[in-house]
């Protein structure tokens, strides 16, 4: 089933404030959350979790960017809002209402991560599945991440009675600041696992498979949600960002969704017309040359060129002609190109070299303006 437009989700329109869609989502979670709706069967939790994944793209700047210009696309590696559980996503709006603490586990969550990939010109305009391997930080497989001994456990912190937080008194104000016991976690590690130390993760490599999606271009983004290194103590994990490099194509050179490149032409073809292959990234097609043709005339070739990362029209080739002169001539093809060139007129040539003729009639003019004044 397609997803429904995040903006539709929200009902909001593409130039709503951060504000605008802050606010939409406290109202739409509280009509819709399950625990505060069980008697509304409204109130799904499909329902919710479409919100919350609308929320978390259009309120981050960068994800809401990356969406306006790719749609869907730009997070189909995996959902925006996968794998959220309910208390997390409702302490996003109303953590500051009821104090849940949610603040200091969120600052745990695990770094994200930046691939650099290089792709060549053809893999960037149709697509590609490429593997990576990367350093990261993954959950201890003796521990599992929780940074105990295996057969212990973490006792609640009797500092902060395990919420975590604890209030200090600064004159006639009362400040919540995270437990300095157990810096916000709400639990101590007495025996710490022998592997990890505590850290509930260690440094591996891991491979991934990252679809590249077809019209893709320098500067662009992959993400990969949840892929980055995993949180301290279990907490959430960051992400992957693979950044793409399209390689230089040493024939075709983008712009947008068009592509351009030169074409020489002998002067023979150029002087007479005719017809040349022409290398396209979808293979040969046949370009007609008509008579008279000058260097730097443009041939478009219509819908050979990058279709749009977003579904959209197909670019262009746009095939920029040159104009070769023939090198190591024998005596033969220099008598006969002498004759050639005295057949018509030398280089003052008016009716067959037009643009010589208008270059000679300025040159003059330039140096008697010169000499008169």
């Amino acid at each position: 089933m397609a997803k429904r437009d995040f903006y539709e989700v929200l009902s909001l329109p593409k130039n709503a404030s951060t504000k605008e869609v802050k606010r939409a989502y406290k109202r739409l979670a509280m009509q819709y959350h399950p625990d505060r709706n069980q008697n509304n069967k409204d109130a799904s939790e499909a329902k919710f979790k479409e919100i919350k994944e609308a929320y978390e793209v259009l309120s981050d700047e960068k994800k809401r960017a990356a969406y306006d210009q790719y749609g869907h696309t730009a997070f189909e590696q995996s959902g925006a809002g996968s794998g959220a559980d309910f208390s997390d996503i409702f302490g996003d709006v109303f953590g500051d209402i009821f104090g849940n603490g949610r603040r200091q586990q969120r600052s745990n969550r695990g770094s994200d991560l930046q691939y650099n990939m290089d792709l060549t010109l053809e893999e960037a305009v149709r697509g590609v599945t490429k593997e990576i391997r990367i350093p990261t930080l993954e959950a201890c497989d003796i521990c599992y991440g929780s940074g105990a001994k295996p057969g212990t456990s973490a006792d609640k912190c009797l500092t902060c009675n395990g919420i975590g937080q604890v209030h200090m008194r600064q004159g006639f104000f009362s400040v919540q600041q995270p437990c300095p016991t157990c810096h916000g976690r709400g639990k101590v590690i007495k025996t710490l696992c022998n592997k990890c130390h505590g850290h509930g993760r260690v440094k591996c490599y891991k491979t991934l498979s990252v679809k590249i999606p077809a019209g893709i271009d320098t500067g662009d983004r992959v993400r990969l949600s949840g892929e980055g290194e995993m949180g301290e103590k279990g907490s959430q994990s960051g992400d992957i960002f693979v950044q793409i490099q399209v390689l230089p194509h040493n024939i075709f050179e983008r712009d947008g969704n068009n592509l351009h490149c030169e074409i020489p032409i002998n002067f023979t073809i150029a002087a007479l017309g005719g017809e040349m292959e022409v290398p396209t990234l979808h293979g040969r097609v046949k370009l007609t040359i008509p008579p008279e043709t000058q260097t730097g005339k443009i041939f478009r070739i219509k819908c050979k060129g990058v279709k749009s990362i977003r579904g959209g029209l197909q670019g262009d080739l746009m095939c920029h002609t040159v104009v070769e002169t023939p090198v190591k001539l024998n005596e033969k093809q220099k008598k006969l190109l002498k004759e050639f060139g005295e057949s018509l007129g030398g280089t003052s040539g008016e009716k067959n070299s037009p643009r010589s003729k208008s270059f000679l009639d300025g040159v003059k003019k330039f140096f008697d303006d010169l000499t008169n004044k």
